[in-house]
């Protein structure tokens, strides 16, 4: 089997499609934060209209790209390759697969949802512009084929977050601000230098000077020594970002004090750079040192689900309770991930999407009881359910979804995560399982506190879910639902990549075990 036709774009399979919208998908939220920077203040129903509007024409295009999007082919589709300095053999490659695929639709339904469903205190010009930059930053990082191209956007979303947690956010929001930037910028300088040296040493090897992903995994040219320690420095970012134990002590904090947008952007897109590029520039670039570092990141996740989940339960606010749980979840992304199997990549690809849409939801949730009793002190809430009742069971069911509970889509993500675990890193998935276990404790024990009890004070007056909170949250829940019971359409676009990526992986590691696997068939 050639490495060549794993990394084929199945370009007949999707010749028919007459648009590209890779390119649009990125610039529409730039050129909006370009006009919202030009309308003048003041105008602060105008501007967010303006914001809406780019974003939704952004996520539009991804559901366009989903929807022209060929399952049953593992290559990357839409690509686009232009050059862009052709001295350096940098070139603005862009394309996507079933590995990227929903989560560039997860960014382009959460960015104009989120805009709907949370006006800022103050302020929305500069407020609306981050937030069109950031989602501008995201889509390339989910479409990016170059390691440039990707550097440059992975590096464009700290600046709008940064601000719109240091502006927007809570308590010490300039604290959390900082403290994300720093532990992100930290890792990132780890990965320039991997990047850079990735290409040298390509180049030195007898390929041309090129920063494509494609051709560098393909050609596989650097040593087995060299690789291991580049795959290390694209590992320390990767970790940062996820953010995997001992580099999380940022996330509870940025979680904490950021605005609900801020919040719901961070949980939804932001972690899922890290896991993404593990897979895409951890895995595929550097197959044998993936393996070889496997246990140290399946420990690492391990650590992550069981120590998130302790932590979670002895939270006092109860967002604190969500950030530290997202802690525990990304764990079994990352324990799918390293376990190097069909089903546990499959299961951190779908925990992935599935994460993004649940934990945001919580969130907005959080945000919306904070609205009305400006505290998220669980001690300060009790009886909620008496008063709001109709919140309390929407939360009930995207609660439940974060638990794992069959028949809704938390647990497709987690039992993927396991059985993959169980064939390829059974150990690991022994004491992992004990985190579902956990989950439900720190989840339902929040719950209780939050909505069951004694309802008195301004508890037993809050204002229940209005109609267009229900409306955004619709949404959310319909998928919550729709994941659980049939999550086929999703899966049937995902599994034909992670097949590629593991027989790449084997083709390289002969250890890995790939008998699962359906071998591409050439020419595809």
């Amino acid at each position: 089997m050639s490495t060549a036709v794993l990394a084929t774009t199945a370009s007949a399979a999707h010749a028919s499609v007459a648009f590209n919208p890779l390119p649009a998908m990125i610039l529409a939220p730039f050129v909006g934060a370009i006009v919202v920077a030009l309308l003048p203040r003041g105008r602060d129903a105008a501007i967010r209209q303006v914001a809406l509007t780019f974003s939704a024409v952004s996520g539009a295009l991804s559901l366009y790209m989903l929807s022209a999007f060929h399952a049953g082919h593992g290559g990357f589709q839409f690509e686009l390759h232009p050059t862009w300095i052709a001295a350096l053999g940098i070139t603005f490659h862009l394309g996507v697969d079933g590995i990227s695929l929903f989560l560039i639709v997860l960014t382009g339904v959460l960015f104009p949802l989120v805009i709907v469903a949370v006006a800022p205190p103050d302020d929305a010009k500069p407020y609306f512009m981050w937030l069109l930059l950031l989602m501008a930053g995201a889509m390339g990082v989910f479409v990016a084929l170059d390691l440039v191209v990707f550097f440059l956007f992975f590096e464009i979303v700290l600046v709008p977050m940064y601000f719109l947690i240091g502006l927007w956010g809570h308590g010490d929001r300039v604290y959390a601000a900082t403290k994300f930037f720093i532990f992100t910028m930290f890792g990132s300088a780890f990965m320039l230098v991997g990047i850079v040296v990735t290409a040298y040493l390509h180049h030195r090897a007898g390929g041309p000077l090129t920063f494509d992903v494609v051709k560098i995994a393909t050609d596989q040219s650097i040593s087995k020594g060299a690789a291991r320690w580049l795959f290390a420095c694209f590992a320390i970012a990767f970790a940062v970002k996820v953010p995997l134990f001992p580099l999380h002590t940022w996330l509870p904090d940025a979680h904490t004090e950021a605005p609900t947008a801020g919040s719901v952007i961070l949980a939804g897109v932001m972690l899922k750079l890290g896991t993404y590029g593990f897979l895409r520039f951890g895995l595929y670039l550097f197959p044998e040192a993936s393996h070889f570092f496997a246990p140290l990141l399946l420990t690492l996740g391990v650590i992550g689900i069981i120590y998130g989940a302790i932590c979670a339960t002895m939270q006092k606010d109860l967002k604190r309770v969500v950030a530290f749980s997202s802690v525990a979840h990304l764990g079994f992304i990352v324990l799918g991930t390293f376990s190097l199997t069909t089903q546990g990549i499959e299961g951190g690809v779908v925990q992935m999407v599935n994460h993004g849409i649940t934990t945001p939801a919580l969130f907005l949730l959080v945000g919306m009881i904070y609205e009305r009793r400006h505290t998220r002190q669980i001690s300060e809430l009790s009886g909620l359910q008496r008063s709001a009742p109709i919140l309390a069971g929407v939360f009930t069911l995207v609660m439940l979804s974060s638990i794992g509970l069959p028949g809704l889509n938390g647990f497709v993500g987690e039992f993927l995560s396991l059985l993959g675990a169980f064939k390829g890193a059974r150990w690991w998935g022994v004491v992992a399982a004990s985190g579902v276990i956990l989950a439900a404790l720190y989840m339902l024990w929040a719950y209780q506190r939050v909505f069951h009890g004694k309802a008195e004070g301004d508890n037993a007056t809050m204002r229940d879910l209005r109609l267009g909170e229900g409306l955004v949250m619709a949404p959310l829940c319909i998928l919550i639902v729709f994941l659980g019971i049939y999550p086929k359409p999703m899966l049937d676009r995902i599994e034909p990549s992670v097949k590629e990526l593991i027989a790449h992986i084997g083709h390289h590691d002969p250890t890995v075990d790939v008998t699962d696997v359906v071998k591409p068939k050439a020419g595809r």
